[in-house]
């Protein structure tokens, strides 16, 4: 099998244009070309009046090393690379593990969900911890919230089955570096639970929130079939360490209900909001140090603005859907301003987790057919700027979110301001033509009270600077909600790069998200093949 590469034609061609393309490139006749399937579908449009789709493409040809030979100079012929997952550990390896007390995995976010599917096929039978509840009522509540301002601490748009990525746009793809193609082991567990097949190629796959409840709902059906043991509202509140000369050792966990579970390997996927947690683990002496975050609020725009900004004329083609976009500004007082987690035709959520704080988010469906888009635009922070320990950053958001929750009212109302009065200096009191999506409401104030002045100055820079890069970016009645502290953990709870257990606590795996090696629904899920790989070869030499 060949790996073609950057294979380019026409946003409108037919289905004879590929193969056609095939031949061409590779100078083969059509009796040559046994099969074709596409790897992976972008798109150019960097020419809005000429969008250009690219393909890479596995072809399967006669004298396929004669192909490579003759075309040796082509970087964008190869031979395909062999995709398929491998187990690092099974059968004899692991044949005496079930004297040991089962391996915990706690929390049920994309890096817990992966952890606990990886060991369960190895056959290690993991005990999987929720503090939440199952996804549909977790949904039931989490609507709650947003209707009736009813927040439950323990079911929200953070914690429960699924974790903060099922209330999200779903988004399948990153940057990590990926030599061993676990994304795509990734992506196929999610086809095989009911994705669609399309994000097996798509560049930029996303599934959206009803979707995703419905993946993580057949996924712990497959765990559970191969030994695994879901406990919801199950939550951690301490955990066993028998001290040791040259640290501790993990001997298992406590529950709010007060039961212990005894284990000698504990999987920390707990989400970048589990401040309880953190604080519990920081106590327990487990090595945690401040790492940078990032602060701001959601944008919205009539998503038409963006498609028409993005793909002209091409607006509304099916195979592009709805535009997204990708925005950074270098401010005068050296911060960096940058979009995230962009959500196409979706919704700006509440995605609060504590009383008396607030705190939004975006999510779509996977039609992506809401009026507006929304993204984060937010300001780059380190632990400069909050100094005071490892958990100074928590205490930062917390404090951001309480000023936002008494700028909205007090009532879970997000505090808003149009885009020219912001960037203006002046309060908004009147919607324009943009309604913003935020439930239960947004109510129009002066947001610069609620971040620190030198996030406000970069952000009030950011926004004309945006106009030159997306052409009516910066539109007056654009819409801000405030605030967005949520955008990746403040804290890392730090591990060994070899067997990927924590600097001073054997047998304890920080892994995803919140302990601060991944940001996202497919780098979460990566590293918690990576973690499942590190349990089981952890298992397998312990006998």
């Amino acid at each position: 099998m060949l790996r073609l590469n950057e294979v380019k034609l026409p946003l409108e061609h037919d289905d004879a244009a590929l193969p056609a393309a095939i031949l061409a490139r590779l100078g083969i006749a059509a009796g040559d070309l046994l099969g074709y399937t596409v790897f992976k579908r972008s798109y150019d449009a960097r020419k809005r009046s000429a969008v250009v789709l690219i393909y890479s493409l596995h072809v399967e040809v006669k004298n396929e090393a004669a192909v490579l030979a003759r075309l040796q100079h082509d970087i964008h012929l190869m031979p395909a690379p062999d995709t398929d997952y491998k187990f690092v550990a099974g059968g004899e390896q692991l044949a005496g593990h079930s004297s040991q007390p089962r391996p915990i995995v706690i929390g049920t976010g994309p890096c817990g969900l992966f952890v606990a599917l990886i060991l369960a096929q190895m056959g290690l039978r993991p005990i999987i911890l929720e503090r939440g509840k199952q996804v549909r009522e977790r949904t039931v509540d989490t609507f709650g919230f947003w209707r009736k301002r009813e927040l439950n601490p323990e079911s929200n748009v953070q914690f429960g089955e699924g974790g903060a990525g099922t209330f999200s746009d779903g988004k399948l793809y990153s940057q990590i570096k990926d030599p061993k193609h676990y994304g795509r082991k990734v992506l196929t567990e999610f086809v095989k639970a009911g994705a669609p097949e399309e994000i097996m190629y798509v560049s930029k796959p996303h599934i959206g929130t009803f979707r995703l409840v419905k993946m993580v709902e057949e996924m712990r059906a497959n765990i559970e079939q191969l030994g695994g043991e879901y406990r919801f509202e199950s939550k951690v509140v301490d955990i066993h360490i028998e001290p040791g000369g040259d640290g501790g050792q993990v001997r298992g966990v406590v529950l709010a209900s007060g039961e212990t579970i005894a284990s000698n390997h504990v999987v920390l996927a707990i989400g970048h909001s589990a401040r309880d947690t953190f604080e519990m683990l920081h106590q327990r002496g487990v090595y945690i140090e401040a790492k940078p975050f990032s602060i701001g609020f959601r944008v919205e725009h009539p998503q038409s603005l963006i498609d028409s900004c993005r793909f002209g004329p091409s607006a509304g083609h099916p195979i592009l859907g709805a535009a997204d976009y990708k925005l950074v500004h270098h401010a005068s007082n050296g911060r960096s301003v940058y979009s995230f987690c962009m959500c196409p035709g979706g919704t700006v959520v509440a995605a609060a987790s504590e009383p008396g704080r607030l705190v939004t988010n975006g999510m779509s469906q996977y039609s992506r057919n809401e009026r507006n888009a929304n993204s984060a635009i937010v300001v780059g922070i380190t632990p400069a700027d909050y100094p005071g320990g490892p958990l100074a950053g928590i205490a930062l958001q917390r404090e951001l979110e309480e000023r936002a929750f008494a700028l909205g009212g007090g009532n879970y109302d997000a505090p808003g301001q149009l885009v020219g009065d912001f960037v203006a200096g002046r309060a908004s009191t009147e919607f324009g033509g943009v309604v913003p999506s935020y439930k239960p409401a947004v109510h129009l104030t002066d947001l610069a009270p609620s971040l620190p002045e030198y996030a406000i100055t970069a952000l009030r820079e950011a926004f004309p600077a945006f106009n030159k890069q997306i052409k009516g970016y910066y539109k007056a009645d654009a819409v801000l909600t405030g605030v967005e502290t949520r955008t990746s953990s403040p804290i890392r709870i730090k591990r060994h790069d070899d067997t990927l257990q924590s600097l001073n606590t054997r047998g304890l795996f920080p892994a995803g998200e919140g302990a601060g090696y991944a940001g996202g629904i497919l780098s979460a899920a990566v590293d918690g093949i990576k973690v499942a790989e590190a349990v089981a070869l952890s298992i397998a030499a312990r006998g």
